[in-house]
């Protein structure tokens, strides 16, 4: 896994995103609805509309099952609760506002997890 301080700051640049109502606001795209984590200004391609880096670039494969790693959009097979309900799991069967709920505990949590990490590993140097 990359350097767990720069995965500490997505994620809670995405909680603070998701928190403000960024996924909630206007569309970015006026034909659809704005999509977990691909329209949050911590997608690596976020602005990147001629030239997108590969998904296999992003921080958030950390968390993607290796089996969900090549699809299209990765990202949407993050398990976000202990049933291993996804994003895609809520784009099929949810609401916006139960996906929304499931993503802020995953973050909050995987938040305080890595927190504990860093602080175990600069304990134990």
């Amino acid at each position: 896994m990359r350097d767990t301080r720069e995965l500490l700051q997505v994620l809670k640049a995405e909680l603070a995103f998701l928190e403000r109502g960024g996924y909630r606001g206007g569309p970015r795209y006026p034909w659809r609805p704005n999509f977990i984590f691909e329209d949050s200004p911590t997608c690596i391609n976020f602005k990147a509309h001629t030239h997108p880096a590969p998904c296999s670039e992003c921080l958030l494969m950390a968390f993607v099952p290796e089996e969900r790693q090549s699809t299209r959009f990765p990202c949407r097979h993050i398990p976000l609760t202990k049933l291993g309900e996804t994003v895609s799991t809520f784009y099929e069967w949810g609401t916006q506002q139960e996906l929304e709920t499931a993503l802020r505990a995953w973050l909050v949590q995987t938040i305080q997890n890595l927190e504990q990490e860093t602080e175990n590993k600069s304990q134990s140097a």
